[in-house]
């Protein structure tokens, strides 16, 4: 069996993010994503345990798609489920030579992992978590990057 981690922050969970796990889970036979609970280089607005339970919720009709936390180093959480396999995101030039960088440093320290990597369709290249939160956070409309559940948690939190 065939297992994929795809690790994120998700934070939160796009319909780029979305698009990909569906395509992905037609080539392998099972992906986790995993959700990085914490990380030094981005911060996280919303608490790990609800990230975790949005994207069950958004990847819940994908029935070989399961949702688990992370704090490890990415390598060892692929190792602790079992995979050889770290799926990653591609949406711009820029996104390849920092995950190529990264797929390098993981090959160095776990051989037995492959990095593959999967094309945002254009329609979500311009769509990161990064941008969805920024306009959210300065009362734009991100209804259409997100899933209802999504937008509503959102619309939820930004009033508070």
């Amino acid at each position: 069996m065939k297992t994929a981690v795809y690790p994120g922050t998700f934070n939160p969970i796009t319909n780029g993010h979305t698009d990909l796990v569906e395509r992905a889970a037609g080539l392998f036979d099972h992906i986790i994503v995993g959700v990085v609970g914490s990380n030094r280089q981005k911060s996280s607005a919303m608490p790990t345990d609800q990230r975790v339970e949005l994207a069950q919720e958004v990847l819940g009709h994908l029935p070989n798609v399961e949702v688990r936390s992370f704090e490890s180093l990415l390598i060892q959480f692929v190792q602790e489920v079992d995979s050889k396999i770290s799926l990653r995101g591609l949406r711009t030039v820029a996104d390849f030579d920092y995950e190529f960088q990264l797929a390098g440093m993981n090959r160095r320290l776990a051989p037995a992992i492959d990095t593959v990597f999967l094309n945002t369709l254009d329609v979500y290249q311009c769509i990161s978590s990064t941008l969805v939160r920024e306009i959210s956070t300065l009362g734009g409309d991100v209804e259409q990057f997100v899933s209802p559940r999504v937008f509503q948690y959102m619309q939820a939190h930004s009033a508070n």
